[in-house]
C-alpha cells in the first residue's frame, strides 16, 4: 500500500483509512477495495494468442499446425494446413479455448497453441 491513501471515490474526502483489506471513508461511510497498479492488463479481458503470438478474435480463420488425432473416431486425423473458418473463443475444458466446426469432423474444441491465424 502506498504511503498516501487515495481520496474517497464517493465524496472525495482525504480522511480514508484502512480496515483489513478495504479502505473506509469516515465522512460518508463508503467502503471500497484499493485499486491495483493501472499498468497491469485489464482483469476482465482475456487475450487468446495463437502458436506464433498473434491475437485471435471471434470469427477469425485459422490453420492447424500439426496432425491431430480426433478422439472418438478410428484413424481419422486432422491434417496439417486444414483451415478452420469462423472460430469462437471460449473458456473450454482444460487448455481448449477455441470452439469451431470442421468439415467432415463436426463441432469440436481446439487449443490455441496448435493453430495459426491466416
Amino acid at each position: 500500500m502506498p504511503d498516501t491513501l487515495p481520496l474517497c471515490p464517493n465524496c472525495a474526502s482525504d480522511l480514508a483509512y484502512e480496515m483489513g483489506s478495504l479502505l473506509v471513508c469516515p465522512m460518508c461511510a463508503h467502503e471500497w477495495a484499493p485499486v491495483a497498479d493501472e499498468s497491469d492488463e485489464p482483469v476482465g479481458e482475456r487475450v487468446v494468442r495463437d502458436a506464433v503470438g498473434q491475437i485471435l478474435a471471434d470469427g477469425d480463420t485459422v490453420s492447424i499446425l500439426k496432425d491431430l488425432k480426433v478422439k472418438g473416431s478410428s484413424g481419422n486425423v486432422l491434417k496439417v494446413g486444414t483451415r478452420v473458418r469462423g472460430i469462437r473463443l471460449i473458456d473450454g475444458v482444460g487448455d481448449h479455448d477455441i470452439d469451431c466446426k470442421i468439415d467432415g469432423f463436426g463441432s469440436m474444441q481446439l487449443k490455441s497453441s496448435v493453430v495459426k491465424k491466416v
